[in-house]
């Protein structure tokens, strides 16, 4: 079975720095899945994305060595063992709050007896390998999202969830359900001290810790704390700050030059074909017999 390298990257103490996709378009994922990340994760719940555009997104990423993973909608196991057919390597379960959603989302990860997973990896076998049925539940990876106040009252009883491997941290929905504006790098004093928690609450438990960042900044941070699963943004808000950033450079680059041109910024002009002089000594221009003040 194709090996999934987020588990030797754990293995080995690293961090995974995972792309982010809302685009539903297999080009947009194979474009983000050249750019360096270890892993991609398709966004079900927030991202436009449908049944029909992940799969040829999961066909797309598989032109890269990458690890494909997908966000589903909830956490319901109809949707979850879909994507795990089509090949994802990893899910990641919104708003888990308690101990026996974690149960619910986890057995529907895995195949009996460890789970209750329907058999059928119509595509996973092309992307895995035939013996996908005897190595998937040590391989695909459970993440399930700690995003509400709910959850951090039942952090320990959800890490002690048997088969479940990392926990993901929903920055803005953690911050609105703490009472604050939802942010995805939050600066808020009880804000970080509860992201700090979890974190090291996940270590204690031997589970990894992974967070949504919009920076890379912040990223770093969250890595030098502990973490070894970061994303940072995702494909639409790169793409679309690339843009506001060409934009940006180009209209202000055309300010300036509307600011130092026209007949004062320059010592000399042509205008029609006449050689203009010098307008602070009143020399004439060629062509014109009297100084004047342009």
């Amino acid at each position: 079975m194709r090996p999934n390298t987020i588990r030797s990257i754990w293995e080995q103490d690293g961090c995974i720095l995972n792309g982010w996709l809302h685009v539903p378009n297999g080009f947009t994922a194979e474009v983000m899945a050249h750019a360096g990340w270890d892993s991609l994760t398709i966004d079900m719940q927030h991202g436009v994305i449908d049944y029909g555009a992940a799969v040829g997104m999961l066909q797309a990423i598989t032109t890269t060595s990458l690890i494909p993973l997908a966000r589903v909608p909830w956490n319901e196991p109809g949707m979850i063992m879909k994507m795990l057919d089509a090949g994802c390597y990893g899910i990641i379960c919104p708003m888990i709050d308690s101990r026996t959603a974690c149960e619910a989302f986890v057995g529907a990860c895995h195949y009996p007896p460890q789970g209750y997973r329907s058999f059928g990896p119509v595509r996973a076998l092309l992307y895995a390998g035939q013996d996908y049925a005897a190595h998937a539940d040590a391989t695909v990876i459970t993440m399930a999202m700690i995003e509400t106040r709910e959850a951090v009252k039942n952090l320990h009883d959800i890490l002690s969830t048997p088969g479940l491997d990392a926990i993901y941290v929903g920055p803005a929905d953690l911050s609105q359900s703490f009472g604050y504006e939802p942010r995805v790098d939050p600066v808020e004093p009880e804000i970080t001290n509860v992201i700090e928690q979890i974190t090291a609450a996940a270590r204690e438990h031997g589970v990894i810790a992974g967070m949504h960042t919009g920076s890379v900044e912040y990223a770093q941070q969250m890595a030098a704390k502990g973490m070894q699963f970061l994303t940072i943004s995702s494909d639409a808000r790169l793409m679309a700050a690339a843009a506001a950033q060409a934009t940006s450079a180009f209209h202000s680059v055309k300010s300036a030059q509307a600011a130092t041109s026209g007949y004062r910024s320059k010592q000399w002009v042509v205008y029609a074909g006449v050689k203009a002089g010098n307008e602070s000594s009143g020399e004439p221009c060629s062509g014109c017999e009297r100084a004047c003040n342009r």
